[in-house]
């Protein structure tokens, strides 16, 4: 056997900056609002009247820790 070592043929290129921001803030947002439906979609801070939201979310709520009764 021989040891050949090869050259990368291409290196990786940085992504800048400009090009990331706007989809991290797209899924900040995105989280925000998922955060917000999980959380706090209860009582006195809803938006959306009814418990079909609740019921929706109901375990991912146990899931990620929130006191929901």
């Amino acid at each position: 056997m021989s040891d050949i070592a090869y050259a990368p043929s291409a290196l990786p290129q940085p992504i800048p900056v400009r090009e990331i921001l706007p989809w991290a803030v797209f899924g900040g947002l995105l989280m925000l609002i998922a955060i917000y439906f999980i959380g706090s979609e209860e009582g006195a801070m809803t938006l959306v009247s009814g418990l079909n939201t609740h019921e929706f979310v109901h375990d991912a709520r146990h899931l990620l820790g929130f006191p929901c009764h």
